[in-house]
């Protein structure tokens, strides 16, 4: 199975007029349904982080650093930055850091301090598939957000169904495309059968009907 660059922007198109006009810039989704795989075993679950050629917005970067890898990584336009001293302060309140977490969706972490990061907020990122990414303390970290801000997460859990964004309705249909095409080739690598282990795909906006894409 294949899928050409004129079918995405074909459906895009489709899933953009079926959708009814909002009072708000709204998501376009990807929805891939899978076949022949038994997730009910852990280890054929998907769990990736897709970095996409074209980001669009919303996704809000915390690294976890000290000293001057946290000084740097504030000038650079993280959106929070969390030093030591601080993640234990709030550690002691659970509530208040599941909170915090909660605002977030990628996470980096100073690789000295993986370990702290680990034992203190493991618990709560663990179960959402968002555990920090380790960065040495002398890496760019310009480049590190900027990444960030292109990922998507793929998830199985133990259901045949994969959503995520893909791009926001302001973008053009080609450059949605292309985050389409980053996507689809990442999971199907992971996939045992590739392409054939899915059944169907589809695009949408937040509020509009699934087009087929599959």
């Amino acid at each position: 199975m294949s899928l050409r660059r004129e079918q995405m922007i074909d459906a895009l198109m489709k899933a953009r007029a079926a959708a009814p006009p909002r009072g708000f810039e709204q998501s376009i989704e990807l929805i891939v349904n899978l076949k022949d795989i038994d997730l009910k075993k852990p280890e054929n679950r998907i769990n990736l982080r897709v970095e996409i050629p074209n980001g669009f917005g919303g996704r809000k970067v915390l690294i976890f650093a000290s000293g001057d890898l946290a000084l740097r990584a504030r000038r650079a336009g993280a959106d929070a930055v969390i030093e030591p001293s601080e993640l234990e302060a709030m550690a002691k309140d659970k509530k208040e850091i599941k909170r915090r977490m909660k605002e977030f969706d990628v996470f980096y972490a100073e690789a000295p301090l993986m370990s702290l990061v680990g034992r203190l907020v493991g618990p709560f990122l663990g179960p959402r598939g968002r555990m920090p990414i380790p960065i040495p303390p002398n890496l760019p970290v310009e480049s590190v957000i900027e990444a960030g801000r292109r990922v998507v997460f793929l998830r199985s859990r133990d259901k045949p169904l994969i959503q995520c964004a893909v791009g926001s309705e302001k973008m053009e249909d080609s450059k949605v495309a292309e985050n389409i095409e980053a996507i689809l080739s990442s999971l199907t690598s992971a996939l045992d059968r590739g392409f054939r282990n899915i059944r169907s795909a589809y695009v949408k906006l937040t509020m509009g009907p699934a087009i087929r894409l599959i």
